[in-house]
C-alpha cells in the first residue's frame, strides 16, 4: 500500500476518475493491447476489481473527495489512502492521511496545494446549484461543452486542460481531479454507424483517453513525485439483465476497474 501520509503535504496528489468504466471493458481493452499507455501504468496482473462506494457520479465523487475510493473487491480489512477524521473510523492505517477537514481539496489546500477540477459530465458543468457544488470544492475548476460527453474529442481537450494546468501550478504541489467523459453516455459515436451504447462503444470511447493520456501524464514527469489514482466512479448496464445505465445495484455499476501508483519525475 502506498503512504500519503508519507508524501503530503510534497508530492502531487492526482485523481482520474474514468466515468461509468465498467471492469470488464477495461481489461478487455487492456487484453486486446488497446491501452498501452494505462498498460505502461498498471501492476502484470492489469487493473484492481474494486467495488465503488457509490453508483453514480455525484455521489462516488462526494465520497471519494471525503477519503472513500473504491474498497477492494476481496475479503479483509483495508486501510485507506485518505480519511476525513471521524469517530468509529476502522479503515485508517499507518500510511493513511487523515485530515481534520471535510474534504480532501480542503485539506490539501491547507497544506499550501493548489486545488484543480477539470469537469466532464454535467455535475461539474458549474451551469446550476447541483452542478456546481463538486467543482466549488477547488480553487481553480475548468468545464465547457468541448470537454463534455456530446464531445467526441473530448479526452483529447481534456487531458490537455489538465496538463496545462498542472504546468501553470508551478512549484505548488497539486492535487488535480479530472472527471474524464468519454467513457459515459453516449459513446455509440466513437464506433462509425453505431447508434446504440455498448461495451464495444465505451471500449472505443477509453481508446481516445488512453491515446490522450502522455499529454497530462508528461507535465506530471516534468514536476516531481505524483500519487495517481486512476479509476472509474461506477460502471454502466447496457442490457445486463435487463438493466440500462446506472444509479442501480448492479455487479455491472458496483464493480470498478482501479490502480494506484507513484509517478516518478522524467530524470
Amino acid at each position: 500500500m502506498l503512504r500519503p501520509r508519507d508524501l503530503i503535504p510534497g508530492a502531487d496528489v492526482v485523481l482520474v476518475t474514468l466515468d461509468s468504466l465498467r471492469y470488464d471493458v477495461a481489461m478487455r481493452a487492456l487484453e486486446l493491447g488497446e491501452t498501452p499507455n494505462l498498460a505502461a501504468l498498471l501492476p502484470p496482473g492489469g487493473w484492481e476489481a474494486r467495488h465503488t462506494p457509490g453508483s453514480f457520479t455525484y455521489a462516488a465523487h462526494h465520497a471519494f473527495l471525503a477519503g472513500f475510493l473504491p474498497t477492494p473487491a476481496r475479503p479483509g480489512r483495508h486501510p485507506r489512502l485518505f480519511a476525513a477524521e471521524f469517530e468509529g473510523s476502522t479503515s485508517t492505517g499507518s500510511g493513511t492521511f487523515v485530515f481534520p477537514e471535510a474534504t480532501l481539496p480542503q485539506a490539501l489546500a491547507a497544506r499550501g496545494y493548489h486545488t484543480v477540477c477539470v469537469g466532464g459530465v454535467g455535475f461539474f458543468n458549474g451551469r446550476t446549484a447541483l452542478g456546481s457544488a463538486l467543482p466549488n470544492l477547488f480553487a481553480e475548476a475548468h468545464w465547457s461543452p468541448a470537454l463534455g460527453v456530446k464531445n467526441p474529442d473530448s479526452a483529447r481537450v481534456q487531458l490537455q486542460v489538465a496538463a496545462d494546468a498542472v504546468t501553470r501550478a508551478g512549484s505548488s504541489p497539486i492535487l488535480l481531479l479530472l472527471n474524464v467523459a468519454a467513457t459515459h453516455t453516449p459513446t455509440h459515436f466513437y464506433l462509425p454507424g453505431e447508434r446504440r451504447d455498448s461495451p464495444e462503444s465505451q471500449r472505443a470511447a477509453l481508446r481516445t483517453v488512453d491515446a490522450a493520456l502522455p499529454t497530462l501524464l508528461d507535465a506530471l514527469r516534468a514536476r516531481g513525485t505524483t500519487l495517481l489514482i486512476v479509476c472509474a466512479d461506477h460502471g454502466t448496464c447496457f442490457g445486463d439483465d435487463g438493466y440500462w445505465g446506472h444509479r442501480i445495484a448492479h455487479p455491472a455499476v458496483w464493480t470498478v476497474p482501479y490502480a494506484e501508483l507513484l509517478l516518478q519525475a522524467t530524470p
